[in-house]
């Protein structure tokens, strides 16, 4: 089941849309379709077992995920196993992969999902040299793999592959052949990454014009505009965006399913219906599972997404964290904590504040004292922990906090 949170809301969202930035939002909407069973699993070397599979479904169905892609049923008997069971335990729309090809066809449908999501090559280079095909049969197969799961009485979803790299009329053409037997989506994949935001959005658009379906974009991030060109898709009329716990997935991976959600929240104040408090621990999941770890600085789960340790910075954000954060996202909104780092950028308010924290009461020339320590242990590359500042206060004489004893 979905379950329903308040979400806090961030002090200093005034602050930030009375800025240069302040606009209003260019979407009113917008899906989430999570791929990281599928296309993420497909990272080099990553492969998830069938328990890791269904707690990683389980835990992006309660946070109200709107589509799951479980995987590629034809694969294999296992991940056969895995996406049927998935989709008869969770509440989101659950989505099987399938090639235009019978039997994938067959298989997907089987397995009992409620979306199907084909796909074929449409660029000229992976026609001819990934498919062995020609243009006309690509789209006589297409056409053949949609009727038949609207004729099961599933979900289609049409995914033109490589759409990025295909000629344009040639796109218009497979768009409309599937658009005129019925398909209820068509995904325009970015399969390189070679995109970019604004010609992203342009295909967008004229995909759309030449279909009655919705509209669904899935981003590559070779370039690092995977989540930019997700977006771009939503503010070019785009439902949905596919997207990956991490980004993980082929090559460089693909938008991350963190950075697209709270960009859309928080950035242009779209309630997407996800209960964001789940993404840290969503994230750390993940990074467990796949065996592909987060990088420190990666954009909201990363450990210095909402850590601070320059003086400047720790001393505005103690005061007010606005002051050096986003102002419309703060780390509780996805389950994480603010950190101050202890090092050798680090300034007496933080060490102050971090003293208190553990106890303490410093006077101002103990702060300073305690400081120049940190500093010059920090700039020998060393990390500075609580057990390295509890020493230095020792070593300083600072004194602890008188506690009140009651009788």
């Amino acid at each position: 089941m979905t379950t329903t949170c308040t979400r806090p809301t961030p002090v200093g969202r005034v602050e930030f849309f009375d800025g240069t930035l302040r606009t209003k939002s260019e979407f009113d909407s917008a899906r989430v379709f999570d791929t990281t069973l599928r296309d993420g699993e497909q990272a080099p070397r990553t492969s998830f077992s069938y328990d890791e599979k269904r707690t990683i479904a389980d835990a992006l169905d309660r946070m109200g995920t709107h589509v799951i892609e479980a995987g590629f049923p034809v694969n294999s008997d296992a991940e056969f196993e895995a996406v049927s069971d998935i989709a008869a335990s969770t509440s989101a729309t659950t989505c099987g992969l399938a090639r235009v090809v019978e039997k994938d066809v067959e298989a997907a449908i089987d397995s009992g999902v409620e979306m199907v999501h084909v796909f074929a090559s449409t660029s000229d280079v992976q026609i001819e040299d990934s498919m062995h095909a020609t243009r006309e049969e690509v789209v006589e197969r297409s056409v053949n793999a949609v009727e038949r799961v609207k004729e099961a009485g599933v979900t289609a979803m049409f995914s033109p592959m490589d759409a990025t790299r295909t000629d344009e009329d040639y796109l218009k053409r497979v768009v409309e052949a599937v658009s005129e037997v019925g398909v209820d989506w068509i995904n325009i994949p970015d399969t390189c990454g070679v995109a970019t935001p604004s010609r992203f959005g342009d295909l967008v658009r004229l995909v759309d014009d030449h279909t009655d379906a919705r509209i669904d974009v899935h981003t590559h991030d070779d370039f690092g505009m995977a989540s930019a060109n997700a977006i771009a898709g939503f503010e070019a009329g785009a439902d949905q965006a596919q997207v990956s716990i991490n980004g993980i997935g082929e090559r460089a991976g693909n938008a991350a399913y963190e950075e697209v959600v709270m960009s859309v929240e928080s950035v242009y104040g779209v309630d997407t219906g996800i209960d964001t408090t789940g993404i840290a621990e969503l994230s750390a999941m993940v990074e467990e599972y796949s065996d592909v770890p987060i990088p420190a600085n990666k954009p909201i789960t990363g450990d210095n997404a909402f850590a601070h340790e320059s003086g400047i910075h720790a001393a505005g954000v103690i005061e007010n964290s606005d002051t050096f954060e986003p102002g419309v996202m703060t780390p509780e909104m996805v389950g994480a904590e603010r950190e101050f780092v202890l090092g050798k950028h680090t300034g007496a308010n933080s060490v102050r504040k971090r003293l208190e924290d553990h106890g303490f009461a410093p006077t101002d020339d103990e702060v300073r004292q305690v400081t120049r320590r940190v500093k010059d242990y920090g700039a020998e590359k060393n990390r500075v922990t609580v057990a390295d500042l509890e020493r230095f206060a020792r070593e300083v004489g600072v004194a602890r906090e008188e506690t009140e004893v009651r009788a």
